[in-house]
């Protein structure tokens, strides 16, 4: 029962004749002086309602780097979705931020890595070499996932930090 519902409770038993003044008075007094009762935010992941902020940031995490593996099925989303959902979130999850710069930094990595493979095709050693990127581009964001969910900050292997934390 929040302040509000208490308080009209409590008007309702003066009215009525139950409570004194006097009564009524301390009894309103009480309510309005009792400290605030932190209610938990609850945020809800993959349909999964979470109230600690540790948790939140965990399961944002892990959906931020599994949502780079969307730009196998929509070729944009890949990039965009992971830098939304690090921009909405980062403010409210400190702990996010990491992850977000992470995942960012891995995704400008590849483009460059795959504009350097383009260029080597012409030598014939781009053709393996963008097979293997491609391979990499779904175990890096599998394994930062993964680590997420345990709580931990993964750094993308080859990966060029322009984004620092």
């Amino acid at each position: 029962m929040n302040v509000a519902d208490e308080l009209e409770k409590l008007q309702r038993l003066y009215q009525s004749g139950a409570l004194n003044e006097f009564e009524y008075a301390t009894a309103k007094e009480k309510i309005l002086s009792a400290p605030p009762v932190a209610t938990p935010v609850t945020t809800s992941v993959f349909g999964t309602a979470v109230t600690n902020v540790e948790e939140q940031t965990k399961l944002w995490a892990f959906a931020l780097h599994l949502s780079i593996l969307a730009g196998y099925a929509v070729p944009i989303a890949g990039f965009v979705l992971p830098i939304v959902i690090w921009q909405l979130k980062k403010d409210e999850l400190p702990g996010l931020d990491a992850h977000g710069k992470n995942a960012v930094n891995w995704l400008i990595s590849k483009m460059i890595y795959v504009v350097i493979c383009v260029l080597l095709m012409f030598v014939v050693i781009g053709f393996p070499l963008l097979a293997l990127l491609g391979l990499l581009g779904i175990i890096f964001p599998i394994v930062a996932a993964i680590k997420a969910k345990n709580g931990e900050t993964w750094k993308y292997p080859m990966a060029i930090s322009f984004f620092m934390h």
